[in-house]
């Protein structure tokens, strides 16, 4: 298992891509404050074995908001750390001056989006959709699944199924381990529903969505998440990031929900780590 103390360094992404599968994890709306109590309560037992000593990685995300935050992460703009820069990028698209594409930054050429440059690199693309931005019911809801080569939503996927984690985790597991796909590396996005609001259904007794509702929401997430990475495993090793999108306000110097630069909703907890067989 590689140092723990070195899991906030980049890897070289130029030997990653076309070598790996690749994950991309979103735990939507998940506050970095929720997140690291939870780790610090040592209520995360899958994703804490993939974390630094000290826990998730603070950072700061680019959009305050699933849509904003998404169309920044498929342009290669993943969430920056909270501490001073340049930091350089895991991905990037060709573009003039950038001052974040250092040498083991892999650069796709001539796309927009990072799902098409992975297509190009010989990846099946697969969108798990979860929140309202991915399912695919309106142009809006499907936008961002559009840049993949199949993306999957039905309402057990999205934010009031209780079991959505499970739901959608299974359907990646069903995916990756298709005989179509057993010969071909895959990059597979998860959108994870269960943090958004309503998230009361996961502390027994709750009559509102709340701070505490949102951490329970976070545990029975980690738990959900073990057979992607074992499947991952099984298929000879993965490269994941897992992080937010954007926090939320719970009523923090009164403010409420997302869509707004308070710091529970601009800063975010982040890891990448390799799965290996």
């Amino acid at each position: 298992m590689p140092d723990a103390g070195a899991r906030y360094d980049n890897p070289d992404m130029r030997a990653v891509v076309g070598r790996r599968d690749l994950l991309l994890v979103t735990l939507d709306t998940l506050r970095f404050d929720a997140a690291q109590e939870c780790f610090a309560r040592g209520e995360l037992p899958v994703l804490a074995r993939h974390l630094h000593a000290q826990g998730w990685e603070r950072r700061h995300t680019p959009g305050s908001f699933t849509y904003a935050a998404h169309a920044a992460f498929f342009a290669g703009f993943l969430p920056t750390p909270a501490r001073p820069g340049p930091h350089p990028r895991l991905f990037a698209l060709e573009f003039e001056g950038s001052e974040t594409t250092a040498a083991g930054t892999h650069v796709f050429r001539d796309r927009a989006d990072i799902v098409s440059g992975l297509r190009d690199a010989g990846y099946h693309t697969i969108c798990i959709g979860g929140v309202g931005f991915f399912n695919k019911r309106n142009p809006l809801g499907s936008q961002l699944p559009g840049l993949f080569d199949e993306s999957h939503w039905h309402p057990g996927l999205g934010v009031t199924a209780a079991d959505s984690t499970e739901r959608q985790v299974a359907l990646a597991c069903e995916r990756l381990g298709s005989q179509a796909l057993r010969d071909q590396r895959c990059f597979v996005f998860v959108n994870v529903s269960a943090l958004h609001q309503p998230n009361r259904h996961y502390l027994p007794g709750a009559d509102a969505d709340g701070y505490a509702s949102h951490c329970a929401a976070l545990r029975y997430v980690d738990a959900a998440l073990a057979p992607l990475l074992d499947a991952l495993r099984a298929r000879g090793g993965a490269f994941a990031i897992v992080c937010s999108d954007h926090g939320t306000a719970y009523g923090e110097d009164g403010f409420h929900g997302h869509r707004l630069a308070h710091d529970t909703v601009m800063t975010v907890p982040y890891a990448h780590f390799f799965l290996d067989p």
